[in-house]
């Protein structure tokens, strides 16, 4: 029964109910209590032990339901004669022949779960495997016997075996139909987080500017893959930050305090770390060919509210404004478009939004503060203003600039990425949110003392 508590727990983290360790541990020994005869019973400890949420519960549920469901062998039909003494001796040395013959259904039951172990079936990952899986599983059971009893029966004189072999015929469409509802069932199981994994990887290197696009129905798909990759992100270093508060062991305190006890270390004495919260401030062209990559990097950094100190957000197109009140009163996934509405369609000019900042928005950036730019440095052949750009790399504790452009381009035309980049602790390409992840990944790696 260990298995098929293992193959379950397989089965709800790939519906996206998260099972530690720890937690199978304790749904193993909850089992031990309960047993297994009373289903109400141990759906209900396993419940307890697994799921975490209303949400969690749900889907428990539905896996649990469709995990142990098992499929009603069809009874024989009415008025067929129990299996001659001839018919068992044809079955001699097939264990599923003569349980069909004997209408076993717990035994064919138990001899497809064992063939579907032995066949991987639980390892199913695409919708085009059923079928061959299906055949393999059927192979494992023992469909050879049952096609060679068929043959015999249909060989033999007088037409004596007809019976037998249309009773075989019979019992092989049937096993047919249940090891492809069985086969189904465990692509449902398991092949679903597998999709969903894949669908997300191909999502995660998706260009983002405007050749490669953002296609509507990929959209909603993005923004959720966005939140996940932050909040996975804020749950590692949220971990890492409470392990480095903890400290470690400030041996000299610990044995002057134990002075007073004998020697005793009765009081622990810990060393303390002062670890800082990032302080973020993102600058966002939102002109056509990166208004996507901008939304994403904004629905990045939001999400990050557990792990992040302060977050300022400004966006251009020719002039800069803050974006942080249009943030909160729309929610990112419409504040770009209210932004467009109010600075869009104005002609790229990097050096001009920079004026902008630097006069109104200098005294928010100190030696705590991370400055990402997110733009293609496409400033229409306007002054770039390199002073400012210095000005800002020296307040800040870094400066980053993402660039959905590959590096190739950025002294072509009148990128004046290159002359930008010589001001950027870190200057990379990042047109994917698998890199942009990576890149916000290292700004948060930055914080934590090590």
């Amino acid at each position: 029964m260990q298995h098929t508590l293992e193959q379950f727990f397989r089965a709800l983290r790939a519906a996206d109910v998260r099972v530690s360790p720890a937690e199978a541990i304790d749904a193993s020994r909850a089992v031990m209590v309960t047993g297994f005869a009373d289903r109400a019973l141990f759906k209900d400890a396993l419940c307890a032990t697994l799921a975490k949420s209303a949400d969690e519960v749900t889907r428990f549920d539905s896996v649990f339901d469709t995990f142990f469901a098992r499929d009603a062998t069809p009874p024989p039909p009415e008025g067929r004669p129990p299996p001659s003494e001839a018919d068992s001796a044809a079955a001699e040395g097939s264990p599923l022949a003569q349980a069909v013959l004997e209408g076993d259904s717990a035994a064919i039951q138990q001899s497809m779960e064992a063939a579907a172990a032995r066949a991987g079936v639980a390892d199913i990952r695409l919708t085009t495997q059923r079928s061959r899986l299906t055949r393999r599983l059927l192979e494992e059971m023992g469909l050879e016997e049952i096609e060679r009893i068929i043959a015999n029966a249909r060989r033999m004189p007088d037409g004596a075996g007809e019976g037998l072999a249309d009773r075989m015929e019979g019992a092989r469409r049937d096993l047919f139909e249940q090891a492809q509802a069985y086969v189904a069932r465990q692509h449902d199981l398991y092949a679903a987080g597998s999709a969903r994994e894949l669908r997300e990887e191909r999502l995660a290197r998706k260009q983002l500017n405007a050749d490669g696009g953002v296609d509507p129905v990929d959209y909603q798909l993005m923004a959720a893959l966005v939140k996940k990759m932050a909040k996975r992100l804020a749950t590692k270093y949220a971990r890492r930050r409470r392990a480095a508060r903890l400290g470690y062991l400030d041996v000299r305190r610990t044995l002057r305090r134990s002075m007073a006890y004998g020697g005793v270390p009765f009081e622990i004495a810990w060393k303390v770390k002062k670890i800082d919260k990032p302080s973020i401030v993102a600058i966002c062209d939102v002109s056509k060919s990166v208004a996507a990559a901008a939304q994403f990097l904004l629905t990045f950094l939001y999400s990050l509210n557990e792990v992040v100190d302060r977050m300022d957000a400004f966006a251009f197109s020719g002039r800069m404004i803050s974006v942080n009140d249009i943030l909160d009163d729309n929610g990112v996934e419409s504040a770009i478009l209210k932004v467009l509405q109010e600075i869009g369609f104005q002609q790229t000019d990097y050096g001009r939004s920079l004026e902008d900042f630097c006069e109104k928005h200098l005294d928010r950036l100190d030696r705590r503060t991370t400055v990402i730019f997110l733009g293609d440095g496409r400033s229409n052949f306007a002054d770039p203003r390199l002073d400012l750009m210095k000005l800002i790399h020296d307040r800040a504790r870094a400066v980053i600039w993402l660039n959905p452009e590959p590096e190739s381009y950025w002294a072509q035309g009148d990128s004046v990425m290159h002359r930008y980049a010589r001001f950027c602790h870190v200057a990379k390409q990042c047109g994917t949110l698998e890199q942009l992840e990576r890149v916000i990944d290292d700004v948060l790696r930055s914080y934590v003392p090590h």
